[in-house]
């Protein structure tokens, strides 16, 4: 029997991760509908994925909206492979220098990830966010004999909070779970990837961050790290970095289902829900204009447009000049000061 490759086991990791975070979510709220699952196929080049997503369609008559936990979830995958043009692997080469390079050739690509979001309905419930994925490039192979040998690979990802109502507690949670599965694999990784998550999810025309950050985290290979050190601690092998990803991956459900459990329920006003719908406002502004994968997404032939907006909530809202946070001593100024300076959450555990 073969030894499955990364390709192979990342896909099987990422199809498990996936159906286990959609079971988690439908057996939160039972009675609200399911995910749908909808299977599709990459046409002309290569590729598949499984897009579950989450929704409840607003009564056609006068009657009350939905009462479901959730107002909008994806949790995406997406495994596809084609042709590398040149210009996209010379932009690649300044990380990953073993990529061989030639202005009129291509080269073969494969690309796996899960990708999720989920906007519950309640303004106390924060948004969440999480993608893990692993990238590879062969050497354009002999005819006949299919894809060449691997010559660079790499993984990244992470997660992210974004409430619009701070509570100490959950952001310390959802620190302190990513810390302690990034700490099995090396002390350095947690405040390196949360630094670059806070430099990563930064609306730079509203100077503020989008959440109360996470990880962030790209280009994971054998190869020398611009970010992290060469003398400590880190996963360096493709099996060590794909051991990371799952403790990370493995860490999602722990670290957002206790918060969301706390938040479902709580009474809201108005009010609430008007701010609520403004910062998800924030949110459109950083995915639509600044977001890599959303930006890279939109240019590629024949994308699948429909996933790649599936981040974006069900419903925003924009003021001219609004009020609204502007009040230090309000709990949505409160927020505002963090999103301004972002704060060391898991070191807060400790104190």
């Amino acid at each position: 029997m073969e030894t499955p490759t990364m390709r192979q086991r990342f896909e099987e990791y990422i199809f498990g991760l996936q159906e286990e975070i959609i079971t988690s979510f439908e057996t939160l709220d039972p009675n609200a509908p399911k995910f749908k699952r909808d299977s599709w196929l990459r046409a002309h080049q290569g590729g598949k994925g499984v897009s579950g997503v989450f929704f409840a369609p607003p009564p056609t008559d006068a009657s009350p909206g939905p009462q479901t936990i959730l107002e909008k979830a994806g949790v995406n995958i997406s495994v596809v492979h084609g042709m590398l043009p040149p210009a996209a692997i010379k932009e690649m080469r300044a990380d990953h220098s073993s990529i061989p390079y030639d202005e009129k050739t291509s080269l073969p690509f494969f690309a796996a990830g899960i990708s999720l979001v989920v906007h519950p309905r309640n303004p106390h419930a924060p948004t969440v966010h999480a993608n893990y994925r692993y990238f590879e490039i062969s050497e354009k192979a002999s005819e006949g004999e299919g894809t060449g040998k691997v010559v660079a690979w790499w993984f990244g990802g992470g997660s992210d909070l974004t409430p619009s109502y701070l509570y100490d507690e959950d952001a310390r949670h959802f620190h302190t779970t990513l810390q302690n599965a990034c700490n099995q694999h090396g002390s350095e990784l947690y405040p390196v990837f949360k630094k670059w998550c806070d430099e990563y999810f930064y609306i730079v025309h509203r100077q503020e961050t989008r959440g109360v950050g996470g990880l962030f985290f790209d280009d994971l290979s054998t190869e020398k790290h611009a970010r992290l050190s060469d003398d400590v601690k880190r996963p360096r092998s493709s099996e060590e970095i794909f051991d990371f990803i799952k403790a990370v991956g493995n860490s999602f459900v722990p670290s957002y289902l206790p918060i969301l459990e706390r938040r479902m329920s709580m009474p809201s006003t108005d009010q609430q829900r008007r701010w609520q719908l403004l910062r998800r406002g924030r949110y459109v502004e950083f995915n639509l204009v600044y977001d890599r994968g959303t930006k890279f997404g939109l240019k590629t032939p024949s994308a699948r447009i429909e996933s790649i907006l599936m981040s974006l909530p069900e419903t925003a809202r924009w003021e001219y000049m609004t009020d609204m946070g502007s009040d230090l001593e309000s709990e949505e100024g409160r927020l505002m000061a963090v999103l301004k300076q972002p704060i060391d959450w898991a070191g807060l555990e400790n104190l």
